[in-house]
């Protein structure tokens, strides 16, 4: 056990490890199909210890639920461990000697809890309520059918490179009002930066997230600057009045737009993606969607379901407490599962079909409690507009060669998805 409490290995966990076997995300195959092995942990007793994570995995719909919903549950260690022991766990995952990187990402609202966390969450959150994006309707619509109008023509694509990949960062740029030239270049330097947090942490992985967060962070400061002297209507001149007011810091601000574009972005990409392919291998639901255009904002409810794009989050026990049947003591650490539970059987009719008038559809894709994903609107509205477009003016589309999917535990989805776009 490590000093103060903080970093706690259960010894009788332990003995009952997840083995390689029953749980390696890093084995080949698992990110096209991880869910056998998500079925195999939703079959062990209570929550397994995985030694490649150093804590216990919640694969059920109930252990994940309860423990996201928990107020004692956190991101930050820094809620129960004194400065050292928070340090000792941060070169631990290899997460120290990164300047920017520990400024501006390890700091944003994702990693931060209490009342610091609702106090920046109640700054953007008014930017994404499900009306106030009813504004960008326009602006997604037109980016989407001049998308299409360029592809269309050339009969074959692939989805995720020449569609998925562009639009979000597009729409979320428009929103903080940065140049849309710039969107490609933003979605590098994010990518980079989430990368970094799944397993295998090399020193070139390390390298590419820090220069990316110091390279997005001088972007955001010029745009500051240039917002501050002539504001306009977009997120960084709203912020900016914001940190006038005394609501957040240069810092935090800083950092909470670029949280923004790091969350956004590649989880709806990712579903995206999987979602396409969930259609293109279940003909059925393709054909009901076809027939009935109404069905989309269920559709991609279940999308979201069937495929979650952000499948593993952590949290600690900042006390003793009991939970999931059985006592926990400080600094007991958990990955949640949202993929996993989104699947299970206890919780969904016949999980592993895509039923898109499936109702009710209370899964975890956004997860849950306090850190509950912001930006699960904006998702929904761009999936909404870019599959009503796709299948409006493509009657026809058909793989076109083999899929590729991330690896890893941090995300799912496609990262190739060849198509034939057929009249």
């Amino acid at each position: 056990m490590a000093a103060g409490g903080c970093h706690h290995l259960d010894r009788a966990g332990a003995r009952r490890a997840v083995r390689n076997a029953l749980f390696d995300p890093s084995a080949p195959g698992f990110g096209a199909d991880p869910w056998p092995a998500y079925a195999r942990l939703r079959d062990q007793p209570g929550l397994p210890f995985w030694p490649g994570f150093d804590g216990h995995l919640a694969a059920r719909m109930a252990d994940v639920r309860a423990i996201a919903l928990d107020r004692r549950m956190v991101r930050d260690p820094a809620a129960f461990c004194p400065p050292d022991e928070v340090r000792r766990l941060q070169v631990a995952g290899n997460f120290h000697d990164m300047p920017f990187h520990e400024r501006f990402v390890q700091m944003s609202m994702l990693d931060i809890d209490g009342p610091d966390h609702d106090r920046l969450r109640r700054g953007v959150f008014p930017f994404f309520t499900k009306t106030r994006l009813e504004g960008l309707r326009g602006f997604v619509t037109d980016w989407v059918d001049g998308a299409l109008d360029r592809l269309i023509p050339r009969g074959r694509i692939d989805f995720v490179p020449d569609l998925a990949a562009q639009l979000p960062g597009q729409v979320i740029g428009h929103l903080i009002g940065t140049d849309p030239a710039l969107a490609p270049r933003m979605t590098e330097w994010s990518e980079h930066v989430v990368s970094y947090f799944d397993i295998g942490r090399t020193a070139a992985k390390k390298a590419r997230a820090e220069e990316a967060t110091r390279l997005f962070a001088e972007l955001l400061e010029d745009l500051h600057a240039e917002r501050a002297a002539c504001p306009r209507q977009d997120l960084m001149s709203a912020m900016i009045g914001a940190e006038t007011a005394g609501l957040l810091t240069h810092d935090e601000l800083i950092a909470t737009i670029m949280q923004i574009l790091h969350a956004g972005h590649g989880s709806t990409i990712d579903v995206m993606g999987s979602g396409l392919h969930a259609l293109l291998t279940h003909a059925d639901q393709l054909a009901l969607l076809r027939a009935n255009p109404g069905l989309m904002p269920q559709a991609v409810q279940e999308m979201f379901r069937f495929a979650a794009p952000l499948p593993f989050f952590h949290r600690y026990a900042s006390e003793d407490l009991t939970l999931c049947g059985r006592h926990w003591p400080k600094g007991s650490k958990f990955g949640l599962l949202y993929a996993s539970a989104n699947r299970d059987p206890a919780a969904f009719a016949e999980p592993d079909r895509l039923d898109i008038t499936r109702r009710p559809n209370v899964h975890l894709a956004f997860g849950a409690g306090a850190h509950v994903c912001l930006g699960n609107n904006l998702a929904r509205l761009n999936m909404e507009i870019l599959f009503t477009a796709l299948l409006d003016r493509v009657p026809g589309l058909a793989l076109d060669g083999p899929v590729r999917w991330k690896a890893g535990l941090q995300a799912h989805g496609p990262t190739s998805l060849p198509l034939r776009l057929l009249s």
